[in-house]
């Protein structure tokens, strides 16, 4: 296998590319969203800041690791040869591992003595998903890997929700749901853009890699059950009239983006969903977040 020469000495930024700092962006959202539609009765900043950096620590940390145990993958595919590992601008060595099960533990520790052993729990139950049950054992081995996987990104939800109220509420179980359906439309997209890419190093990345027609349906139809789990999350939620019609719309959005592939499993389709999905799960993120301004914090709604 051939690695790319190194380019430069590490810096900073490659610690940083290490965490993939937008998808712990997102996981950190989702955490916030948990909290949020948890429906504390007050808001306690503290708490709120706590959960954010063991979100990020432990979601960092767990990105880190899924670097070190890809890098034989990464150094193969275009879109991650240009990583730290692959490059040897980073040492593959026990420096990077470290620095993952450090950042983790963190994240889970600082959790449970600071907040309360069940967001500590939660936030291992994504650790642990990600890195063991994805990255580890199903990501190499089946195209189920990123339905179960998915998980992953449904914890931090319960995460948030045990900090607020110090359980798991209907609504954060609601959200999880959600954000559990929502992954694989998005790395589906991602996946029918990069099937060369994926086929050549072995991933099974979609529901089945030798027919695009097909995973492409599969990807519509995934999508499609957002909006049933949108309705779910606003019966239990509660959530308010204004922002149940702000969710089914974007979910609306977001499936008119993914429709194009039920008639062709091209680039551009795949494009369009791809870049959709994230901006959608950040809209769901604000309209829960501000779901509570309207049942909590409006004078005479919600007590």
């Amino acid at each position: 296998m051939s690695v790319a020469p190194p380019t430069r000495t590490p810096g900073w930024r490659d610690y940083v590319d290490l965490t993939k700092p937008f998808i712990t962006l997102l996981i950190v959202a989702v955490a916030v969203a948990g909290y949020f539609v948890a429906l504390p009765s007050r808001i306690d900043p503290e708490r709120l800041l706590l959960l954010v950096l063991c979100g990020a620590a432990a979601s960092g940390g767990a990105a880190t690791l899924n670097h070190y145990f890809d890098r034989d993958i990464d150094a193969r595919m275009r879109r991650t040869r240009g990583r730290p590992l692959p490059t040897e601008r980073i040492a593959p060595g026990g420096r990077v591992l470290a620095m993952g099960l450090v950042l983790t533990a963190i994240g889970i520790g600082a959790a449970s003595v600071f907040l309360n052993l069940l967001t500590g729990f939660s936030i291992l139950l994504g650790s642990v998903t990600y890195v063991l049950v994805y990255t580890v054992w199903l990501k190499r081995r089946t195209p189920w890997n990123i339905v179960i996987g998915g998980f992953a990104g449904s914890a931090p939800a319960l995460a948030g929700s045990a900090a607020a109220v110090g359980h798991w509420t209907d609504g954060a179980l609601a959200l999880a749901l959600l954000v559990f359906l929502w992954t694989p439309p998005h790395f589906w997209s991602l996946a029918l853009m990069l099937r060369n890419d994926y086929n050549a190093v072995g991933l099974p990345m979609l529901p089945r890699m030798n027919d695009p027609a097909y995973s492409a349906k599969v990807t519509v139809i995934s999508c499609a059950l957002l909006v049933p789990a949108t309705v779910v999350l606003a019966l239990v939620g509660p959530i308010a009239l204004p922002a149940i019609v702000a969710l089914v719309a974007v979910g609306l959005l977001f499936l008119l983006s993914e429709l194009p592939l039920w008639r062709r499993s091209d680039r551009k389709a795949a494009l369009r969903g791809f870049l959709v999905s994230g901006p959608y799960l950040l809209a769901v993120i604000g309209v829960v977040i501000f779901n509570w301004v309207l049942v909590r914090g409006v004078p005479g709604v919600g007590g």
